[in-house]
């Protein structure tokens, strides 16, 4: 089956950009290290995963992604709109396994091409200072206003929005993780007390909404009258909502 191609869009340079969030310029600047990087990874490795052993990596005339532009084209449109893998594959002419497979290959090559022109994001304030040839309290003071642009907010205001946060998740980080032992054959274990609300079938409101159901507008005239299921388990649905704690 057909899929999209570089060439689809070549000549559309906004579509371009919409569909990959750069330039063609930009593009074909990444293009060379991009290639590099991919035949060293496909010199040791195959497209599955594997190790390489024995021939080395050809592409095949009925390749999905038969041009370097194309498989840079095919990872930068899945990163930019992170579509199902099986639409992003329909997109390019794959089925799902085979774009699944071309993922996980070319992400680490994009990575690579990106570290190999100094593009790649520093993943650490001591890598910032050095990538930027300054002390780490000058680049903190790169980092800090450029987080507060963000947030829209004061360094104060932003502590403020984290720390109730942190403080509520902290039990749960904290709390040890009791792993029971393994029994020798699956079991079950026993149903501990619910915290979640019960719903009260025979409270009043939902009785009293009961009587008022009326038959299904769906159900046909000559089928005894019965009440509508579906409208039961609404007003069960409505009923254990306004039983929740406020």
């Amino acid at each position: 089956m057909a899929g999209l191609r570089f060439t689809d869009l070549q000549s559309r340079p906004m579509e371009f950009l919409d569909l990959t969030s750069v330039t063609l310029d930009e593009f074909q600047a990444l293009v060379p290290p991009f290639e590099t990087a991919f035949h060293a990874r496909m010199a040791a490795w195959r497209l599955d995963g594997t190790p390489r052993t024995a021939r080395q990596f050809t592409v095949y005339k009925n390749s999905p992604l038969p041009t370097p532009e194309d498989r840079l084209f095919f990872i930068l449109v899945y990163l930019k709109t992170y579509a199902l893998q099986v639409v992003h594959g329909r997109l390019f002419g794959m089925v799902q396994g085979k774009a699944n497979q071309w993922i996980h290959v070319l992400l680490p090559v994009l990575l690579a091409a990106l570290r190999a022109l100094g593009d790649a994001p520093a993943r650490s304030l001591t890598a910032l200072a050095q990538r930027l040839g300054v002390s780490e309290g000058d680049a903190a003071t790169v980092v800090t206003p450029l987080e507060e642009e963000l947030l829209g907010v004061s360094e104060a205001d932003a502590a403020t929005m984290v720390t109730p946060l942190e403080e509520e998740l902290a039990p749960l980080a904290t709390a040890p993780a009791v792993v029971p032992a393994s029994p020798l054959l699956p079991t079950t274990a026993p149903n501990g007390v619910l915290s979640a609300p019960k719903t009260l079938l025979h409270r009043s409101s939902v009785i009293a909404a009961r009587k008022k159901t009326t038959p299904s507008k769906m159900s046909c005239s000559s089928m005894p009258y019965s009440r509508s299921s579906f409208s039961v388990r609404l007003l069960e649905a409505a009923s254990m909502i306004s039983g929740l704690p406020m």
